[in-house]
């Protein structure tokens, strides 16, 4: 069986000593390329510690429990921490569901060195099976799930992935013309799964769809249907989205939708 971690490199509680990026740092230093014969430090060790650096950007949240839940895609195990004291720190029915999907579209979809961004990475599962897939990923979500989520991409992701994965800040509808630029920022996809639930930002979520899709940005959205407000979202989606439904899952409520931003 493909595992990216080795038994060191475990995600463990906070309790087991991994509290901190800079011990996060150290011990996968141990684990890393060292010095060859002539004592230069080796080509792979010099891009990947800028990358550690570059992830490794937020303090976990210190919940008080954690669960360890074990999942197979694209040929690799993945180990995510989760908690449920947090609605972020949840591997939710639509991410699975977007996962398979990718999985079993992997060639179609073309993941190899595409730029994708993840709307809501909660604990990070989508964002590290597209890593695994070739992609360069750019995860997302509030500020209060970041050091979880940052921390399940890194062990799932180190030394196995082509590029290693981003981790930003993301508050839908606030600050988007200052944190990701048009100029500066293009993204091939645009993936979410259940981000459409019962709270008071759907709107706000739309915009952030909508601004983040540039012509040719493919978006992939699934979500479990559960409420009338997830219809009248979609509802929504499809007035400014050209929105086709690629698949169904009724033992889990999951539809998964591609949209393309209606142009003028």
């Amino acid at each position: 069986m493909d595992v990216c971690l080795s038994s060191a490199q475990q995600p463990g509680r906070r309790g087991e000593g991994l509290s901190s990026p800079g011990v996060w740092l150290e011990a996968e230093k141990k684990g890393a390329p060292q010095k060859d014969s002539t004592g230069g430090v080796l080509e792979e060790s010099n891009k990947i510690e800028p990358s550690l650096h570059s992830l490794q950007k937020f303090v976990p949240t210190d919940y008080a429990s954690y669960t360890q839940e074990h999942y197979r895609f694209a040929g690799k195990e993945i180990v995510i921490q989760e908690s449920i004291e947090s609605y972020g720190a949840v591997v939710w029915p639509g991410a699975t569901a977007l996962c398979q999907y990718l999985e079993e579209h992997a060639e179609e979809l073309n993941f190899q060195d595409a730029k994708i961004l993840e709307i809501g990475a909660g604990p990070g599962l989508v964002s590290i099976v597209a890593s695994i897939l070739g992609a360069q990923v750019t995860a997302t979500d509030l500020p209060d799930v970041l050091g979880n989520l940052q921390y399940n991409l890194l062990k799932n992701t180190l030394q196995c992935t082509a590029h290693l994965p981003e981790v930003k800040e993301l508050v839908w509808g606030e600050d988007l013309d200052k944190n990701f630029p048009k100029s500066a920022f293009y993204y091939d996809y645009v993936l979410a799964s259940d981000v459409v639930y019962h709270h008071y930002f759907l709107d706000k979520l739309l915009a952030t769809m909508v601004y983040l899709s540039q012509p040719g940005t493919v978006l992939l959205w699934a979500n479990k249907f559960r409420f009338s407000t997830d219809y009248e979202f979609l509802d929504k989606f499809k007035q400014v989205f050209d929105t086709t439904l690629l698949a169904e899952y009724p033992e889990s409520s999951v539809k998964l939708f591609k949209g393309i931003l209606k142009w003028d």
